[in-house]
């Protein structure tokens, strides 16, 4: 069972039957004498995607939530509302509201492996990797003399995500993005 000393961003538990992820954490030690410290914590529920702000005790411990984690594929969409999923084990469809997945839409791309999260036999997210390889599609000409100080541009990749990337990148390179935070790491090899 972890407790708040393992809390770390992106950790899962489960509170009141619900499973959570820590979006942020905030220690804070109070200056009275054998007051406990706090653990100040940003919880989003997998499930209803709200987010909860909770403080709680250093030390208290906590359920881990019961996933099951299989692989995937990325099939298709339904017109922006609905997105299918194949499990690459046993071959069954399933369909994902864009709500479940809205923040993850932009780092996959049709025939895409992934990783779906169930939750008492419901899909309520999927897995990343920490890199995806992504085309650009559009972005700004580089302006000469800008390569002087770190100047970046805005740039439109294959699957819609917007990036900040360096002045020499043009449409049609390929690059690698954290997609823990939508950031350019490099062009792809």
């Amino acid at each position: 069972m972890p407790s708040t000393s393992d809390f770390k961003k992106g950790m899962r538990i489960a509170l009141d039957g619900d499973p959570y992820a820590i979006v942020s954490i905030k220690t804070q030690t109070p200056s009275a004498r054998g007051a406990a410290t706090l653990v100040k914590t940003k919880l989003r529920n997998l499930r209803t995607k709200q987010l909860l702000a909770k403080t709680f005790k250093s030390g208290e411990r906590f359920e881990e939530p019961d996933f099951e984690i299989r692989p995937c594929q990325y099939l298709y969409d339904e017109g922006g509302e609905t997105f299918y999923f194949m499990d690459d084990e046993n071959y069954e469809q399933y369909g994902v509201a864009f709500e479940d997945i809205e923040n993850e839409l932009g780092y996959i791309r049709p025939d895409d492996k992934v990783r779906a999260v169930f939750f008492e036999g419901q899909v309520i997210g999927l897995e990343l990797p920490n890199t995806v390889e992504l085309e650009v599609t559009e972005t700004e000409p580089a302006v000469k003399g800008d390569t002087v100080n770190a100047v970046t541009k805005a740039a439109t990749l294959e699957t819609g995500l917007e990036v900040q990337v360096p002045m020499f990148v043009s449409p049609g390179d390929r690059l690698v993005i954290d997609t823990r935070d939508a950031r350019y790491i490099r062009r792809a090899q």
